[in-house]
């Protein structure tokens, strides 16, 4: 672990500062500044041992943080997070140094930045409480799926509230006591069971748990299922159920939407709409973000930057700084212009466009101002020169292809079904050709990849038959497109042995432009993260010019910049789009028209827009809650008249 801003001689300069600051005679300023400035060491002393705490051990997370009064009633009873000075490392690299998080209850804020740079374990270090926050904050961060067993997928989520659950199972077995014959103490106790159940609302928790669920994609059947028959992507859907169930006071989710169906997606983006305790998300989803967010933290060199609004509100903010930033670059270059025709030196001029105060204080430079202080030049001033700033970009591209008459592909009276199962489709007729922009939309398991692989040919189908134009160069990516790579080669290697007629560079340029960074083009693919093997795919495609491209959940992995590139790509790409995806922005951007994968077997092109689709898909969601609040409704007047019985009964008893 490096020693961050003051060096590895940390211990001796919180003494130094210490001995300063027991000169009486220093003035209220100079007091001030080196008050400051040994709080900041003491930090910096803390985070250090935490660090070489945690290697020693076997650890692979530090964390500190200014000092805070755990017995202060106001910190206690707090439901904000406040924490003006932290600092982060994780596998002995430094993620946050000396940022600082504000989070206020109620509001929604949506926490981006580029992969790998520590948003996921700030959301940990926050839910394990080696960031320490106010202990009437409960938190709950979606993390794992959900245990799988033979509990039911209903069950599981209303066993997440405890006291309710303790109630409840308190209420079976006094009932069943009961029925062994009459008793004053246990009629007394179930009486009072009641009473606290009626308090907590435990009526309404079925209906909620199953409402929650329904939108998550479980019918009825689903929801009563046990955990053990879902796959881990429907667990982490029940993960999120409970969670949603619960309500905590902070509920943080790391990317909600890439275990989700489009509908499931829709229906949590209104659902969260509505959420008025505290919520943290990571997500890649723009329209997500856009919709859900009232605020966004920005993670951005090791720092928390906080805007107001949601995240085109963000962009627009960012982007304003970045011009003012380079505005103030231009001016230090002039700067520099000029002091050097004057015939000063490179570093001459440099020191004068800093002392002009054209530069900032970093990092490095704090440094040397920390061991200026510990050698009582407490007053020193050092700066760097302003960087030029470099802004992230993505440019995706598919090349244009010539035209072929439609139909492209040609779907006949097409049924299909896995062996020994039952019929997925039947009397499909539909074409496609370049002009087609599709989004095949339905639940998960309703057959939107099936259909996929039946029109690009990798099922046949059981009767009918589909036809492709000769020429047809189709352009498919799906995950086992990706997992497909050859682990064992470098993406220069493998893009150079598909398309021998591109050149080390020109792969190397395209890779670039992909958003795949240098070092990462000549490594094993199996060393690459999912979204570094998913930009290869993408080269891959875009090299061999397809005539229609195939696209199955292809955001998942992608950052914001990338998914903006694709949008972009696409609706420049003068062939057809046939698409599969959670992400509303894209299906949107890329002027996709709905086709639903139904429940009679078919793909039916629905009449209007996406907006409309989302409205009616909502809409029918609500018809069902309407459905499970009077079921609600039913079971608590059930309830009430098992409560007048029993009581009627005791009283007789009592005669």
């Amino acid at each position: 672990m490096g020693g961050g801003r003051w060096g590895g001689g940390i211990e001796q300069v919180v003494r130094d500062l210490k001995e300063k600051l027991a000169d009486s005679s220093l003035s209220g300023k100079a007091r001030k500044r080196l008050e400051k400035d040994l709080g900041a060491a003491e930090r910096e002393q803390e985070y250090q041992k935490a660090a070489i705490k945690a290697s020693a051990e076997g650890g692979q997370f530090a964390c500190s943080q200014a000092a805070v009064n755990e017995n202060d009633p106001q910190w206690q009873n707090a439901l904000d997070i406040k924490v003006p000075d932290f600092s982060i490392s994780a596998h002995n690299k430094e993620l946050f140094h000396n940022s600082s998080l504000s989070i206020a209850h109620g509001r929604r804020y949506g926490f981006v930045g580029p992969n790998g740079q520590g948003k996921t374990t700030l959301l940990k270090m926050i839910a394990s409480r080696d960031l320490k926050i106010p202990p009437r904050i409960d938190v709950l961060y979606v993390e794992q799926e959900v245990v799988a067993d033979a509990t039911p997928a209903v069950e599981a989520v209303m066993r997440a509230d405890k006291e309710r659950w303790a109630l409840v199972q308190e209420e079976k077995a006094l009932l069943a006591a009961l029925e062994q014959g009459p008793d004053e103490d246990k009629d007394a106790r179930l009486a009072e069971v009641y009473e606290a159940m009626a308090t907590i609302g435990a009526d309404g928790a079925e209906a909620k748990a199953r409402r929650i669920l329904y939108g998550l994609g479980f019918d009825e059947g689903m929801q009563v299922k046990p955990t053990q028959n879902f796959s881990g992507g429907w667990r982490m859907r029940i993960s999120l159920a409970r969670a949603l169930f619960l309500e905590p006071t902070l509920l943080m989710l790391d990317e909600p939407t890439n275990h989700l169906d489009l509908n499931a997606v829709i229906w949590l983006d209104d659902y969260l709409q509505k959420w008025k305790k505290t919520l943290l998300v990571v997500s890649h989803d723009q329209d997500f973000l856009n919709s859900v967010c009232d605020e966004i933290l920005h993670l951005n060199a090791k720092k928390i930057v906080q805007y107001k609004g949601n995240y085109d509100d963000f962009k627009e903010m960012e982007e304003q700084k970045r011009k003012e930033q380079q505005r103030a670059w231009e001016k230090q270059e002039k700067t520099l212009r000029a002091l050097k025709a004057q015939g000063q030196s490179k570093n001459k001029a440099e020191q004068t466009a800093k002392a002009k105060g054209g530069g900032r204080e970093t990092g490095g430079a704090k440094k040397k101002k920390g061991d200026a202080v510990a050698t009582g030049q407490e007053s020193s001033e050092v700066k760097t020169l302003i960087e030029r700033p470099r802004e992230y970009t993505v440019r995706l591209e598919f090349p244009d292809v010539a035209r072929l008459s439609p139909p492209v592909v040609e779907v006949k009276d097409v049924a299909f079904r896995y062996p020994n199962s039952p019929w997925i489709f039947d009397k499909l007729n539909f074409g496609m050709d370049l002009d087609s922009r599709i989004c095949i939309v339905g639940p998960n398991g309703s057959g939107k990849s099936t259909l996929l692989k039946l029109v690009t040919g990798a099922l046949e189908p059981t009767k009918g038959e589909i036809r492709r134009n000769s020429k047809l160069r189709m352009g498919i990516y799906n995950q086992h497109f990706v997992d497909r790579l050859p682990m064992d080669k470098s993406p220069i290697e493998y893009l150079r042995s598909l398309f021998p007629d591109e050149t080390y560079q020109s792969v190397r340029n395209v890779l670039g432009r992909y958003g795949l960074q240098g070092h990462a083009h000549e490594i094993p693919i199996r060393d690459l993260s999912g979204g570094q093997k998913a930009r290869v795919v993408f080269v891959e495609l875009s090299l061999m010019a397809p005539h229609i491209l195939f696209l199955d959940e292809p955001t998942n992995n992608l950052d914001i910049e990338t998914i903006d590139a694709l949008c972009e790509a696409i609706n420049e790409f003068n062939g057809g789009v046939v698409l599969v995806s959670h992400d509303a922005r894209l299906i949107e951007a890329s002027g996709c028209r709905v086709w639903i994968v139904g429940e009679n077997r078919d793909v039916v092109q629905f009449p209007g827009e996406f907006e409309d689709y989302k409205k009616e898909l909502l809409d029918k969601m609500e018809a069902h809650m309407a459905e499970e609040e009077r079921r609600k409704e039913a079971l608590a007047l059930a309830r009430k008249e098992k409560l007048a019985g029993r009581q009627v009964g005791a009283g007789r008893a009592k005669k």
